[in-house]
């Protein structure tokens, strides 16, 4: 068969019907089925094998004959009986197959003629007669020769229903399949609906359908017609849901093309028409963008590129995607605020008046921007600082931000740092890539239209990094004075002066900043506020904005000092003030209820009043413990909420002298108790201590509050001073307090949160407070409000501890520790 008619065979399902190349419809004619039925098969048959090419009885196929055993077999043949034996081969790869590479049932053929093609190949036209099966190969050459058996067709009986409906279904299903496919000539169905022998229906359905040969050569062993025929309709079947699925994706797939075709050419009439009145969308867009181009300050270099690019978009069909890129990017330059700035309000008392209303505290800040504008005033030209303010959630770190702009008449922008994981979000993305943007700087900056505005960049301690790269490196550039002046965007590909932009980034630790970044930046400590702030804050800000947030009238809430110190020590336990802010909107939207429901009730708020409307106290006011009990002694702890106090607790019992420490302690405060005993032992006869103490009695040292993890070395002189007041029975001095850290040679070191701690003592009414003289710099930087009624002691070393913090006198009921413990035996291992 010709590479043409496989072809053909492959794409139709009844191809052997009108063939281009043939002049004759292979039916056969009326009363041939009886001549088929009178042949006899030889019992020497000479075999044909061929590829991908399975014959059945009654059928006419064209055969391509190319290899020189098949051209010999057919000269030698056709000179006599005409008779050859067609068998299948297994695989169509095989160019010369042996007897084991064919099948054993194929079907017995007559040659009805030879034609000698131009290109010198010959085809020859076969009718199939009868099924036979292979007993055994005579000989493999010069061709095969083998000796067969004759295969009977069981016929089922004339009148059997089942059958019938059978022949029925295959001549609808091939019907439909010819309707389906655009490849088989119509003409087929009236050839279908001519046969009226079955057998030949089932085999003519068989031969030119496009079924596997595997599967055709399953159909031609099969004997029983009527099982033949269930078979091929169940082949049919597939066929025909993959021609339904197949013609209905092409219609999808036509209406789609339809549908843009039709766009395209509604937008080409209409881009005809424009341009017929003179009014081209693309050079009237063009000559917006050089319209507008003509007020930018912008660099020569800036303008050489817009020009460029314009120059660029009147080349590219409008249809592109590039186009759209291009135009992003255009539009993206006209936006920028080339070298276009705010003018700063140079009226430093205007400024500072609107810091101090918007925020109370904050000093530092508040200085550091004044110290800004005055320098600006003076020089008239100053790079803007990059300032981080580090400090706990809820201080106004963020909100200070707005403030300054508002205070210097600047723009403002902010972006949020927290969980950025991506470089681009900074850089930008490459204008290669589909849907590409500038950074989150550039994006920020065309949104406020100013080159100078006050930028927060907000949570800068929780940039992350991942493979799409390190955003921190990538914000080096922009928090560098002395590089931020060319700051390269990867979209804008030009290079952008941020060096105007006043940064102010804001963190609740420094610890995860990166060092590199760390280092470029102003660090200012923010602090958190002690209770006369909060309950300023509250008065001048939280309250009147919850009420007009809730729609109440300020004459329906009256809220005294008092009753907003309770809210803030019963109900909040924070350094900031934004859970502070959210009992106080509770609080409100309780009044909202009683307004809204009629119910009558006191603006003037009690104690009890306010019980009643934010439930039982939520934290406990910290508390001095006193002094009545040895051991018993108040340190001073740094939290992430601010200050607190923190009791320390020592109990002797006989013993062998064993450490035992609880509280929950993490390892450097276990470090401080080893290192406050061993110093105690070692200057036992300072304190007129019998050395044997350390021997008979065994030491426990606690912290309370045990489900709360503690750590750091500032406990070290209140955990000395426990043990000693415990070793001596002698008193602790009334109302003080301490923070140190100490060493095995009796040093006392500084420590840090001195502020908190300070407000801390100041909330439990501590008078006097132990700290390292290195210590006392902080304190010289705390205003005078915090510290008044506050007395310091500056140390150096634990004696001096010991000896400001130990009374003469002892605490009743006092320990004799001098008597040995009786039968006193030694731990077993």
């Amino acid at each position: 068969m010709t590479s043409n008619q496989k072809q053909k065979r492959k794409n139709s399902l009844f191809s052997g019907i009108m063939d281009d190349n043939s002049d004759f419809i292979p039916i056969i004619p009326d009363g041939e089925d009886d001549n088929i039925n009178n042949s006899k098969v030889p019992e020497d048959l000479a075999i044909l094998p061929l590829k991908n090419t399975v014959l059945f009885s009654g059928v006419i196929i064209p055969i391509a004959v190319g290899r020189k055993k098949s051209v010999q077999l057919i000269k030698s043949v056709y000179k006599k009986d005409k008779l050859i034996g067609i068998v299948t081969q297994k695989d169509s790869k095989i160019d010369d197959p042996a007897a084991n590479d064919l099948y054993q049932i194929g079907t017995l053929a007559t040659i009805i003629k030879v034609l000698e093609m131009p290109d010198n190949s010959t085809t020859i036209i076969i009718q199939g007669l009868k099924r036979f099966k292979i007993d055994h190969f005579i000989t493999e050459k010069p061709y095969f020769k083998a000796k067969v058996n004759e295969l009977i067709d069981i016929v089922p009986l004339e009148k059997d229903k089942e059958f019938e409906a059978l022949i029925s279904s295959l001549k609808e299903i091939s019907i439909q399949i010819i309707e389906l496919s655009a490849h088989i000539p119509k003409e087929a169905i009236f050839a279908l609906k001519n046969i009226e022998s079955p057998r030949f229906l089932i085999n003519f359905i068989c031969s030119n359908s496009d079924i596997a040969p595997i599967d055709k050569q399953k159909l031609l062993e099969i004997d029983d017609l009527k099982l033949r025929a269930t078979l091929l309709l169940e082949y049919l079947s597939t066929e025909v849901q993959k021609l339904e699925l197949k013609e209905d994706i092409q219609s999808k797939v036509k209406v789609e093309m339809d549908q843009q075709q039709k766009e395209y050419f509604l937008h080409q009439q209409m881009k005809a028409i424009q341009s017929e009145l003179g009014k081209d969308p693309l050079d009237l867009e063009i000559k917006a963008f050089k319209k507008k181009a003509e007020n930018k300050k912008w660099s020569k270099e800036v303008e050489e590129v817009f020009l460029k690019t314009l120059e660029k978009l009147e080349r590219i069909n409008p249809a592109s995607p590039e186009y759209g890129n291009e135009i992003n990017y255009v539009q993206t330059l006209l936006d920028l605020p080339w070298n276009e700035y705010t003018v700063d309000n140079f009226n430093l008392k205007h400024a500072e008046d609107i810091l101090d209303n918007d925020h109370f505290g904050l000093d530092k800040v508040k200085e550091r921007i004044l110290e800004h504008l005055a320098v600006l005033k003076l020089k008239g030209d100053l790079k803007a600082p990059i300032l981080c303010l580090v400090g706990p959630p809820g201080v106004g770190k963020t909100s200070l931000g707005k403030s300054i702009a508002r205070a210097i008449d600047r723009k403002y922008a902010r972006i949020s740092l927290g969980g950025l994981h991506d470089e681009s979000e900074i850089r930008g993305h490459r204008k290669t890539y589909i849907g590409a943007m500038p950074g989150r700087i550039i994006q920020s900056i065309k949104k406020v239209k100013s080159s100078n505005p006050v930028f927060i960049l907000d949570e800068i301690d929780k940039v992350g990094n991942d493979f799409r790269g390190d955003p921190s490196s990538a914000l080096l550039e922009v928090l560098d004075p002395e590089q931020n002046n060319s700051f390269y965007d990867n979209f804008l590909e030009l290079e952008y002066d941020l060096s105007k932009v006043m940064f102010i980034a804001t963190a609740n630790a420094l610890s995860p900043i990166n060092p590199a970044l760390r280092d470029r930046m102003e660090i200012i400590d923010v602090s958190g506020y002690i209770i006369d702030e909060k309950i300023e804050i509250a008065r001048r800000h939280l309250i009147p904005k919850q009420l007009e947030e809730h729609g109440v009238d300020k004459s329906y809430l009256n809220l005294n000092k008092a009753i907003i110190e309770r809210i803030i020590e019963d109900y909040t336990r924070e350094s900031g003030v934004r859970q502070l802010d959210k009992v106080i909107a509770k609080l409100v939207r309780k009044i909202a209820k009683k307004i809204a429901f009629e119910e009558k009730f006191d603006p003037k708020l009690s104690k009890n009043a306010l019980t009643d409307l934010l439930g039982q106290a939520i934290y406990n006011k910290d508390s001095y413990q006193g002094n009545e009990f040895a051991g018993v002694v108040t340190g001073l702890a740094w939290t992430s909420v601010g200050g607190q106090i923190l009791m320390v607790e020592t109990s002797l019992s006989r013993g062998n002298g064993k450490l035992t420490l609880t509280g929950n302690l993490g390892n450097v405060m276990k470090e401080s108790a080893v290192i406050a005993l061993e110093y105690l032992k070692a200057h036992s006869n300072e304190l007129n201590l019998d050395e044997s103490i350390f021997d008979n009695w065994n030491i426990h040292l606690h912290v309370p509050e045990g489900a709360i993890p503690k750590d750091g070395p500032s406990a070290g002189i209140t955990m000395i001073s426990s043990m000693a007041s415990a070793y001596t029975q002698r008193k602790i001095r009334k109302n003080i307090a301490m923070t140190g850290e100490i060493t095995l040679r009796g040093k006392v070191l500084p420590v840090g949160g001195i502020k908190e701690k300070i407000l801390a003592a100041k909330r439990t009414n501590i008078k006097e407070i132990i700290l390292s003289k290195d210590n006392e710099k902080d304190i010289s930087e705390i205003k005078e409000i915090y510290r008044e009624g506050l007395t310091f002691h500056y140390v150096t070393n634990i004696m001096e501890v010991l000896g400001i913090s130990l009374l003469k006198q002892t605490v009743a009921n006092a320990k004799n520790l001098n008597i040995k413990p009786k039968d006193s035996k030694p731990e077993q291992n």
